[in-house]
Parts: C-alpha cells; structure tokens; sequence
C-alpha cells in the first residue's frame, strides 16, 4: 500500500515531529548524529509520509518498496521516521543504541524487515540497490527501490561500478538520493576531495539527474513524483541539505559527531515548537 497523499503543510509538520525525535535520540546520549539527522529530516519525512509502499501490518509484503540507508550511521532520522509512518512504536526511539536493543547506531537486519540491508561500509548502498532493483524485475513486482547515499560516499569506486550497472540495465525503478550536506567525519567533503561536478558526473554514467534543495518539502515532492513516472533510466537526486536544519544555533555547523547537552537540547525543542 502506498502511502497517503498528505499536503506539503502535512510533510513540513511532519519533518518537525522527525526532528524533535532525532533531538530527544541524541540528547539521552549526550553525543550523535545530531547534524545529519536534522539535515536530512525533510527528505525522510517525504519518504516515510507519502512516497514508499509499505504494508505497516506485514513489513515483509513483498510488493512492497525498498529503502536502503547507505549512510547506515544516520539512524536516528531513519528510526524516526520509522515511527512517524507508524512502523514501529514511538516508545522504541526510548531503545536508541541500548545495549541488546536492535535500535543500533549503523541500522541492521535486527530491526526485521524495515532494514532491508546492513549497509555498515559506507559506499555499498547502491551495489545492493541494484541487485535489489534487478531482482524484483525479473519477478515481474511494481516494487521500486529507493537509496539514499551520503555525500562522502561518492568517493568509494563501488558507488560507480554500481552506477554504471544501472543505467546499463536501465533499473528505472532504482531512485538514488545524495544527501549533499558537504561533511564527513574529516570535515568539508571539498577538502577531503574535491567531487564537483557531481550531475554531471551522473548524467555522463546514464542517469536521470535533478539537483535540487533538499530542505525544501515542495521540490523534495515533485522530484520523487518525477522519478517514479520516469522510464528506461534511473534517477539521481541530488539534495543539498543544510546540517542541523531547523535549529538556529546547530544550523550550517559541521559537526559529523556532535555534542549535545541537556539545556541545549529543551532550547532545540523549544525553537522546534516555536515553527
């Protein structure tokens, strides 16, 4: 089942509520993927709200779509997200990297079948997309197989053996996002290695490609409703997103493992509440 058409007002309130969970995550620790989670927090509410199929009474409906985070770091949003569309319950982010609990940092298969791959190594995501994306072909489902890829990543070799595969079997059901906040554990990715210029690098591999603002719910929406109408290529989206979008005080700073203290994070919710 796909899910439900909500208004881009709905998406934007939804993308709040993601955010004050990532908050709530992070802060029970002290330290985390604070920046990331807030960046990225529209694109997983556009996700999560509106764009996949999911059955939430049989995760493993085997029509349904695949998301894979190859940025499998990045769990709180992720998680967050989970619960926004109701596919686990709110009282599990309580769980959030808890010893034996199945809410780890890097997301595995111990979560079920919302996990559809442990992708620890940065720069696997889109190789097992691809056999994802192939596979369900040849089964004949309308499933569609959505990755989202961080920045940094682009630097892995296996990202474009993977890239060229695809377009190379025309997997127009494969849709690749790049979370393109310009940080990695080293800092700015330009001073670690310089990648522009990323579309065009896509386009001259055989993709659909878009860039667009990824803090922004509206174009978030119609680039998704582009690539799920497009044919006989697969699409890149490229998001720029903002670390730390929604709180002033964390918004722009690269931070890939932040600290956040107690009054830090009611000051964040509090502002989160304010919008």
């Amino acid at each position: 089942m796909r899910a439900n058409t909500p208004s881009t007002a709905d998406l934007e309130r939804a993308a709040r509520r993601i955010r004050r969970r990532v908050v709530q995550m992070v802060a029970r620790l002290g330290i985390g993927y604070l920046q990331q989670g807030l960046g990225a927090a529209d694109l997983f509410a556009a996700m999560y709200a509106r764009e996949l199929r999911l059955n939430e009474a049989n995760p493993d409906w085997p029509d349904r779509d695949r998301f894979l985070l190859s940025t499998a770091h990045n769990t709180a949003v992720f998680y967050a997200a989970m619960a926004e569309r109701g596919l686990i319950p709110e009282t599990a982010l309580d769980d959030y990297t808890r010893d034996g609990s199945p809410f780890e940092v890097n997301a595995s298969e111990r979560v079920g079948a919302l996990v559809e791959a442990t992708c620890g190594s940065l720069g696997q995501g889109l190789s097992v997309g691809v056999g994802m994306a192939l596979s369900l072909r040849r089964q004949g489902r309308p499933s569609r197989v959505y990755v989202v890829l961080g920045d940094g990543e682009l630097q892995e070799g296996q990202v474009w053996e993977a890239a060229m595969s695809a377009a190379g079997f025309a997997l127009d059901t494969l849709c690749l996002i790049i979370d393109r906040n310009f940080m990695q554990v080293e800092g700015h990715t330009d001073a670690v290695m310089p990648m522009e210029p990323v579309a065009d690098k896509w386009t001259a591999f055989g993709w659909r490609t878009v860039t667009i603002d990824g803090n922004d719910m509206a174009a978030i929406v119609e680039a998704l409703d582009d690539a799920r109408a497009a044919k006989g290529r697969p699409t890149c989206i490229i998001a720029n997103t903002i670390p730390g979008r929604g709180i002033q005080d964390f918004e722009g700073r690269l931070s890939h493992m932040t600290a956040l203290s107690r009054d830090q994070a009611d000051a964040a919710l509090h502002a989160l509440e304010d919008q």
